[in-house]
């Protein structure tokens, strides 16, 4: 059965898009070391990452921009880079298996239209607990982390190389001396309350 596991990175931070993966693991390539990518080393996410691209037999990633957070609201966000990411994969699902307790929509999706229907299901806290869950948090977390570096050199000052837009006590003192950037999320209360 080829399931799906679909993770999100970045709902917290005040600044940078949120980021979703799908993966379809390949029970014939199994990949040692699946954990949430939270709990896992910088250079050992990074090194699962590329195992994961290499071996999956499906897999992509999509992101909603901190524009869409402040339209739709970041939870709606959060939602819609899933539906993204499912739609990105190029093999269908059999099982889907979303981290948390809510469902993106995924009607439209083909492979969603196909015969016989796949199977969705929440998994609270599957990050650590389902391997496809892991293996999707890793590439939405590394993929952020990058964003979030190259989104440092652009917008120098507020550190997000080091901190990734969490709120920290060094991002909020670089928002009050920088002012507000055009990838922070103004509908987020530090933000809102320091924006024009």
């Amino acid at each position: 059965m080829r399931v799906a596991g679909v993770d999100e990175a970045g709902r917290g931070p005040l600044a940078g898009p949120v980021v979703a993966a799908a993966v379809i693991l390949d029970p014939s390539r199994p990949i040692a070391g699946l954990a949430d990518s939270k709990a896992l080393a910088p250079e050992v996410r990074a090194r699962l990452a590329v195992e994961i691209r290499e071996h999956a037999l499906g897999w992509s990633v999509a992101l909603a921009s901190p524009a869409e957070i402040d339209t739709l609201n970041i939870l709606q966000a959060t939602l819609l880079t899933m539906r993204r990411a499912l739609a990105g994969l190029q093999v269908a699902p059999d099982h889907v298996e979303i981290d948390g307790n809510r469902l993106p929509r995924l009607e439209g999706l083909v492979w969603a239209q196909a015969a016989p229907t796949p199977t969705v299901e929440t998994v609270v806290r599957g990050d650590a607990s389902r391997p496809a869950i892991s293996a999707a948090s890793i590439l939405a977390k590394t993929l952020r982390d990058t964003l979030m570096e190259q989104l440092d050199t652009r917008h120098p000052g507020y550190g997000f190389a080091v901190h990734k837009g969490y709120p920290t006590a060094a991002h909020l003192a670089a928002l009050r001396a920088e002012g507000v950037s055009a990838v922070h999320r103004r509908s987020f209360g530090p933000v809102r309350l320091l924006a024009p």
